[in-house]
């Protein structure tokens, strides 16, 4: 199984999910929005599997301090513009294994995926 999970590396929600797939012994890639960035067709592909409402990270700051033009009238197509311009607006962390994607990180749900 290839495992790749995107993300920050300083995001505490990402040093959680690191930390578990670790303690599990489950290997993967690490992938860093800040230092590798994110291609269009990767982010039409987390959009398309999961829906633009889930990746886009409506609650962190980044998304938050966007001008109010910015965040109104939004669909699939702007939200994947505003997440290519400041891939901080990804939801964290973003679990890709073998093609099958999960976004976020709760324990009990990595459980059933290893």
């Amino acid at each position: 199984m290839t495992v790749t999970i995107y993300g920050i590396k300083n995001c505490d929600t990402m040093k959680k999910a690191r930390t578990w797939l670790d303690t599990k012994g489950v290997a993967y890639r690490f992938h860093d929005y800040k230092a590798e960035g994110i291609d269009a067709a990767s982010l039409t592909r987390f959009v398309d599997a999961l829906g633009w409402e889930t990746v886009l990270n409506r609650a962190g700051t980044t998304f938050r301090a966007l001008p109010d033009a910015d965040k109104q009238a939004l669909d699939a197509g702007k939200a994947i513009a505003l997440m290519l311009a400041q891939p901080s607006m990804i939801k964290r962390p973003m679990l890709d294994r073998d093609g099958a994607l999960t976004a976020s990180f709760k324990p009990e749900i990595y459980e059933t995926l290893f």
